[in-house]
């Protein structure tokens, strides 16, 4: 099998194999491509497992761009994230499939209505702790209740919001005299 062919195998085992991410399958990925394939050094390794945390998106699929790419090019790159994403797009519609032959049953809706509920309550609570620890004083509540009210009654993009509550930031701290 050509190196691209094992680029994939190796980054597919990982993929299917590793649960939790991030740094739990940093022992799998050493042994693979460290000692078992040599591809790479375990200082190489832990480079571009850092670049694949700095980097938006997921830490392995990245991770495994950033090897492959380092091993075969940009070719390589593609074999390992396709082959690093296989297991989760089969797992992924092998669930769908099932849940829609599930969906129309009363006990599976009951049990999603529950599963929301209580995802609207752990989102709730997030936001109340990263409340407590971000609104420190009026002028962060200020810039919290003016958030919420565009986000809520304004059709204007969130990303456009935060960004404006970023200037305004700026703009308070330049206007106070403080340092950026």
């Amino acid at each position: 099998m050509n190196e691209y062919g094992q680029l994939y195998i190796a980054f597919l085992r990982i993929g299917g194999l590793t649960f939790g991410g991030g740094l739990a399958m940093l022992p799998m990925l050493k042994y693979e491509l460290v000692e078992k394939k040599g591809w790479i050094t375990e200082e190489d390794l832990l480079d571009c497992y850092a670049i694949g945390q700095c980097t938006p998106g997921i830490i392995a699929v990245n991770t495994s761009t950033f090897v492959g790419y380092k091993r075969k090019g940009i070719p390589g790159a593609i074999a390992s994230t396709l082959g690093m994403i296989t297991p989760s797009i089969v797992i992924i519609t092998l669930v769908a499939i099932c849940l829609q032959a599930f969906m129309e049953n009363v006990w599976v809706q009951h049990a999603l209505m529950g599963v929301r509920a209580v995802v609207c309550a752990l989102m709730l609570n997030t936001v109340l702790t990263l409340a407590k620890k971000s609104l420190k004083n009026a002028f962060c509540f200020a810039i919290c209740g003016g958030a919420f009210l565009l986000a809520m009654f304004v059709d204007i993009p969130t990303v456009c919001i935060v960004i404006i509550a970023g200037l305004i930031g700026i703009l308070v701290s330049v206007a106070g005299g403080k340092k950026v």
